[in-house]
């Protein structure tokens, strides 16, 4: 993989998929992967994509889990094992792929590799989803400082929820790093008025567009 970005959480349920449909819509040359989704049965990031994102160009190949688990734990149930390399190795060819993980930069694979283990196989620049209120500060930046150990470059942080002008001060300041959004709590998560909210506010002086160039229009 050339370019691109990697989308990850300082947890589950931040907003990662909204965050990177929302990349999608800004720049409708991208692609999208999943590389691991656990609890297919009743959750598919990658179609929630493809309905948030008309159109959007969709790598479909990556593991499925069943079981609303860890990858680790989901995969071990089904009788499989996944390794970073492995999954590495299913990336897409070419530049311009946003990539979003499964929970949060620790997320074990298995009993030796976390989610961090294919992030620096796939070397990509990372964006941080993170929620806007308490808490968010001491959760992003040990983020930002797991991301750094490992040589990994965050060149962004998504704040979702209602903004806070302290807290994205904080995270800036602290985290040695540009908040590029701060998107709001949809009421009703649909593909107008989150494609609206990013054409307009997601990343207004164009940090990201580097990393997401040379994707084909």
């Amino acid at each position: 993989m050339r370019s691109g970005l990697f989308v990850t959480g300082t947890g589950t349920g931040v907003g990662k998929t909204a965050v990177a449909a929302a990349l999608l819509a800004k720049w409708p040359g991208a692609g999208y992967w999943k590389p691991v989704q656990t609890g297919v049965e009743s959750d598919d990031d990658a179609a929630t994509v493809r309905t948030l994102v008309p159109g959007a160009r969709i790598w479909e190949r990556g593991e499925r889990l069943p079981g609303a688990f860890s990858p680790d734990r989901s995969a071990r149930l089904a009788g499989r094992e996944l390794t970073a390399e492995g999954l590495a190795a299913l990336a897409p060819a070419g530049p311009g792929w946003v990539v979003e993980g499964a929970g949060g930069v620790l997320v074990p694979l298995n009993a030796r590799e976390t989610i961090a283990d294919l992030m620096v196989r796939l070397r990509l620049p990372v964006l941080v989803a993170a929620h806007s209120g308490l808490g968010t500060i001491n959760h992003t930046l040990l983020t930002l400082e797991a991301l750094r150990a490992r040589g990994l470059n965050p060149v962004g942080v998504v704040l979702v929820g209602t903004p806070d002008a302290d807290n994205r001060a904080a995270i800036e300041r602290f985290g040695g790093v540009p908040v590029v959004g701060e998107m709001p709590r949809f009421e009703r998560l649909a593909a107008a008025e989150l494609g609206a909210w990013a054409r307009r506010d997601l990343d207004p002086l164009g940090r990201l567009e580097e990393f997401l160039k040379g994707a084909p229009g």
